[in-house]
């Protein structure tokens, strides 16, 4: 399924003769989204007349629905490498190591994604997890070499998390299609990047990708500092947002919350529909799946910004 489609609607009542018709397009809006059960299973089994959406409280007609399993994955993979994240450096290679051999499939591809004060393509989309292992060690022990993504910037200070999820959209997963997400190891704190969180989580929505964010926290004397909570909100708004989850690294095994992930992005649902307030307003348009059938809960982006 296309992420996006324009459609000419004609409209032809009332003309005269010789006038020229009004050509409205209208854009297929599409949401990818998953369904658990009170006991918090997934629930495979939903068809199109099991589920009902609204945009802004109005119902809207499914032009289209799909359930897919073991669907081939794209996703790209963001670590932060800025000071904050120095003590979980090691976590987060052998936490890339778990996630590469239990989850990474024959057919899904995957990029690397290192920021601290400037957003590196450690590794293209590749199929094997040896080779981005190895770009991962070759940029630990220099970094210089890796090629930015986005155009390059002029940052002071050393944390680009927003730019490297928006960039990763933008220039990587935008221009791909299937079933596509990012996934985050960071701690959601941000001092650096030309673009804010709405900006992100906006390219996120428009390009229907999933990003999960696992999160990192360096705490003082076991506490949580306010810039802690900060980032904490941050990475917990932006998985909501576009329709994925934030994990607590600290507070889950690692092939736990993968294995989870994997799961729910290879057996998730899609559906689309014309909204019924076609025209283009820069709006923000809330996005509600209702299932029919009690007890079961719907996780998908809560939106899109109406260009």
């Amino acid at each position: 399924m296309r992420r996006l489609m324009l459609v000419s609607l004609v409209l032809t009542s009332g003309l005269c003769s010789g006038e020229e018709p009004i050509r409205v397009n209208v854009k297929l809006v599409n949401v990818a989204f998953s369904a658990r059960d009170s006991r918090g299973a997934l629930v495979n089994s939903l068809t199109k007349d099991d589920v009902e959406v609204f945009e802004d409280a109005v119902p809207q007609k499914i032009s289209f629905f799909a359930h897919s399993v073991d669907v081939p994955l794209t996703l790209g993979l963001i670590v932060d490498f800025s000071g904050s994240q120095d003590q979980f450096a090691k976590q987060h290679q052998r936490d890339l190591e778990v996630f590469l051999k239990d989850v990474l499939g024959p057919k899904d591809r995957v990029f690397l994604i290192c920021f601290g004060n400037h957003v590196r393509l450690v590794s293209d989309f590749s199929q094997s997890a040896p080779e981005v292992m190895d770009r991962l060690k070759l940029y630990q022990h220099d970094n210089r070499h890796f090629p930015d993504l986005g155009p390059k910037e002029d940052r002071e200070l050393g944390t680009a998390f927003y730019d490297s999820i928006y960039y990763s959209v933008t220039e990587k997963l935008a221009l791909e299609s299937g079933r596509r997400a990012l996934l985050v190891f960071s701690d959601g704190e941000d001092n650096s990047s030309s673009h804010d969180m709405m900006a992100a989580i906006e390219a996120a929505q428009a390009a229907n990708v999933l990003v999960y964010t696992i999160r990192y926290t360096e705490k003082e004397h076991g506490h949580l500092t306010a810039r802690n909570q900060y980032g904490i909100r941050v990475m917990d708004r932006i998985a909501k947002e576009t329709g994925s989850q934030a994990i607590d690294a600290e507070a889950i095994d690692p092939k736990t919350y993968f294995q989870q992930i994997a799961e729910e992005l290879r057996t998730s649902y899609e559906l689309a529909y014309y909204p019924t307030s076609p025209l283009p307003d820069d709006t923000f348009r809330k996005i509600v799946i209702r299932p029919k059938q009690p007890g079961l809960t719907v996780r998908s982006k809560t939106g899109y910004f109406s260009r």
